[in-house]
């Protein structure tokens, strides 16, 4: 009975006593933005019927580069730079950039979609070889640079007949439209695209569309054994030759410990590219890195044939 009495005058007291509680401005964890809903048929006809849009591109563009992270053990900001980006389709790409001030080129780099070439003139340094093989220096991350990368976060791919499609709601983070310094959780659509490797099948991509325009603001790619490789973001779409087209792109390589983001100065869609806009001879008396196979082969070349 004496616990009871204790109970009950501490409930009595409880309400009369400011010194037992705390109160806080309460600041909402949801955004409040106008949501806009769609089927999973919708989300992937917009895929397909954008890739099907979009069969060249010629553009003008700024570009910010961060290098390092955990393995590198510090990370460096570039300064910006000018550049221009030529794709065609199935799997044409180029990407020069120029050096600030001078605009002398920084590097140029070209691909077929199975093989590329880099040149990084500074260093009179020339790398080509295959795509899938990566350069065994993590001192030059952006070595290992390769035009598909940039080539598949550019135009996002259509989900094709031998891959699987599903649909699932999730939330991310956001600014708040109302306090513009505020982080809030929003509800978006992510379409997964399933694919049968050699072990099975994987989520090879993952497309995220914002509610607030059901448009894709992410895509985050993934290797067969479900390690995210690319991690992109799409803002401030704009209208482009008639078409809706981001115009800042931010491609990360988690594991090369990289991430570049282009903005557009100009953009250009659909206009026709001669071959001869992605051929990139090797100049005379450049060091050259070989990477067709497991060994790097590294030469120099100063003959007068440049051979």
């Amino acid at each position: 009975m004496s616990r009871l009495r204790i109970v009950i005058v501490f409930l009595a007291i409880f309400p009369l006593s400011g010194c037992l509680w705390r109160s806080h401005v309460y600041k909402p964890t949801a955004s409040t933005a106008p949501l806009k809903t769609a089927t999973q048929a919708e989300l992937i006809d917009y895929i397909n019927a954008q890739a099907a849009k979009v069969q060249s591109m010629n553009a003008t563009v700024d570009i910010d580069t961060t290098v390092g992270g955990a393995k590198k053990g510090r990370v460096t900001d570039y300064q910006q730079i000018r550049g221009y980006v030529l794709a065609r389709k199935p799997q044409m790409l180029r990407m020069i950039g120029l050096l600030p001030v001078v605009r002398t080129k920084a590097f140029d780099l070209v691909s077929d979609g199975k093989e590329f070439k880099l040149w990084i003139p500074p260093k009179n340094r020339f790398v080509q070889g295959r795509n899938d093989v990566k350069t065994p220096n993590p001192q030059q991350p952006l070595e290992n640079l390769r035009p598909q990368h940039i080539y598949d976060a550019l135009l996002i791919p259509a989900i094709d007949l031998t891959e699987r499609a599903v649909m699932q709601s999730d939330v991310e983070q956001v600014v708040d439209p109302k306090n513009k310094k505020q982080m809030v959780e929003q509800a978006d659509y992510e379409i997964l695209v399933i694919k049968d490797g050699e072990h099975g099948w994987y989520v090879a991509r993952k497309i995220v569309f914002s509610r607030t325009d059901l448009l894709p603001h992410r895509q985050i790619v993934n290797d067969e054994n479900g390690n995210q490789i690319t991690d992109v973001r799409y803002g401030e779409y704009k209208e482009y030759s008639g078409v809706s087209f981001p115009s800042q792109i931010e491609i990360k390589r988690p594991q090369e410990e990289y991430d570049i983001t282009l903005s557009m100065v100009k953009l250009d869609l659909n206009t026709p590219l001669s071959n001869d806009k992605f051929i990139l001879e090797k100049p005379p008396g450049a060091e050259v890195v070989l990477l067709n196979d497991s060994k790097i082969q590294v030469r120099a070349s100063k003959n007068r044939s440049g051979e």
